[in-house]
């Protein structure tokens, strides 16, 4: 019997392909469980560092352990982020390209 030997893509072509694929799709890629302990840290630390330096107005001071938000709310907050992300690599990408490079560095 004769068997088909499966054929090797070239170097970058997969690589390619999903970028494609990517670039088509409208979900969002950074999970959500994740995102949302960021937020919420990012929020206690505002919140902390704004109330360490307004002593005097420790009343008008929220706890952030009481802070709710609303899932319309994160999933705003991450589309908002997902695409500052996805147009700050394009705008690096165009650097790297105008400077005659392949990849991004640091």
């Amino acid at each position: 019997s004769s068997q088909q030997t499966q054929r090797r893509k070239r170097p970058g072509t997969a690589a390619l392909q999903e970028i494609r694929r990517l670039q088509k799709s409208t979900q969002l890629l950074i999970p959500a469980a994740p995102f949302i302990r960021n937020v919420s840290s990012l929020y206690v630390d505002v919140t902390m560092s704004n109330a360490y330096s307004k002593v005097k107005e420790i009343s008008n001071f929220m706890n952030p352990e009481i802070t709710r938000w609303t899932a319309e709310a994160l999933v705003a907050l991450q589309e908002a982020a997902e695409d500052y992300l996805v147009h700050l690599f394009e705008d690096a990408m165009l650097c790297a390209i105008h400077a005659k490079r392949v990849t991004l560095s640091k």
